[in-house]
């Protein structure tokens, strides 16, 4: 009962502090004319989209800087180096996805890559020697730049896609490293799967495995944030179900950062709510997909994102196989991408349907995981 009420008092102080950064953060944000463009015209397809231009973006500062300082200042536990590492792998991803929309404002237009087929003509006809031995010995750059290129979208004014990987992988090594080296745990590179209740360790694999989630979570939660209310409601009910799971385990340094985040959720959500007043933008996408992912693995069940995050994944993976069909099979999968857009293109569902709809999901697929948990 006394748990109970420290995390209730923590999500109500995080909630109070958050609404009192929230006005403060608004105004700059207009005064800065950092607000939602309209660089292509998709009010044919969704109506009333157009009329989300204007609309401050980078409001997730809100939940940022209350993140960070309830749990640098306040935590009980602010010197625990597994919440740093935790910490840190957010902060990481906040000052991307924050540069990246500052880019989206006032930064140049980008210009497409070269695609492969165009750069390996150049290197057999380009009159330049030099020119043609640069080529061939950047291929693999450019290889890797068509890559994502190719899952992408058109290139806009912000960090492209594999600009921010590589941003991203530096947050996800830093925390596969911290945790197999570092780690309070026994065995660091144990791993409980869910359904097969098999523990497996994995040892130094948790490094790269570290690294890949955290790109799939960032880029997943930044992806499903398109429509006002959607990517907040389902990472509330994410974090509320790794609370469950840090009870659990008893682990209340992540018990009391979870409180935070919850708390400055629910606030961003009454702002979020239709019409919004602002949107999370990456600055708040991308650290928050990341800290979901570092929370998972700090509490030792990284696997259990599959299920208590599965619309995030849906989001990603739709994304990945619209790419691969416009690209590659030359034809759309879904009538638009991500799969949120298809549902209020194809079917005619309203945003508000959809974002219900879908926090439905989330909320279904948290019950289950917790479930799954409960009865390992």
């Amino acid at each position: 009962m006394e748990e109970l009420k420290n995390i209730t008092a923590t999500i109500l102080l995080s909630s109070a502090f958050a609404f009192a950064v929230s006005f403060p953060i608004i105004k700059l944000l207009y005064k800065f004319n950092i607000t939602r463009r309209m660089t292509v015209d998709f009010t044919t397809l969704i109506e009333k989209r157009n009329l989300k231009v204007g609309v401050p973006i980078m409001g997730g500062l809100i939940f940022i800087l209350t993140i960070l300082f309830f749990n640098l200042f306040l935590n009980p536990f602010n010197e625990n180096p597994g919440l740093l590492l935790v910490l840190l792998v957010f902060l990481i991803s906040a000052l991307l996805g924050g540069f990246d929309d500052i880019l989206n404002i006032y930064g140049r237009d980008r210009a497409k890559p070269r695609t492969l087929s165009r750069i390996l003509t150049l290197i057999r006809v380009h009159k330049s020697t030099g020119a043609r031995i640069w080529m061939v010995l950047t291929l693999p750059w450019s290889a890797y730049k068509s890559f994502f290129y190719m899952l992408g979208s058109n290139p806009g004014k912000g960090i492209q896609a594999h600009e921010k990987i590589l941003v991203q992988s530096v947050a996800g090594i830093l925390l596969g490293v911290g945790l197999y080296f570092f780690s309070s745990r026994a065995i660091p590179g144990l791993l409980w799967i869910p359904l097969l209740n098999l523990n497996v360790d994995i040892g130094i694999l948790i490094v790269p495995f570290a690294w890949l989630t955290v790109l799939l979570m960032s880029n997943a939660v930044n992806l499903a944030d398109g429509m006002d209310g959607l990517a907040a409601n389902q990472l509330l009910y994410s974090f509320i179900g790794f609370l469950f799971i840090a009870l659990f385990k008893d682990d209340v340094k992540i018990v009391f950062l979870i409180a935070t985040v919850i708390g400055a959720l629910i606030t961003y959500l009454y702002f979020n709510i239709p019409p919004a007043r602002f949107q999370m933008g990456d600055v708040g996408s991308l650290a928050m997909g990341s800290l979901l992912a570092a929370i998972a693995f700090i509490l030792g069940e990284p696997l259990m994102l599959l299920i208590i995050c599965l619309p995030f994944a849906l989001v990603l993976l739709s994304t990945v196989i619209q790419g691969v069909g416009r690209r590659i099979l030359g034809r759309r999968v879904f009538a638009m991408a991500p799969i949120h857009y298809h549902f209020q293109i194809a079917y005619g569902w309203s945003e508000e349907k959809v974002v219900m709809r879908f926090t439905l999901f989330s909320i279904l697929c948290t019950v289950i995981g917790l479930l799954i948990y409960t009865l390992r």
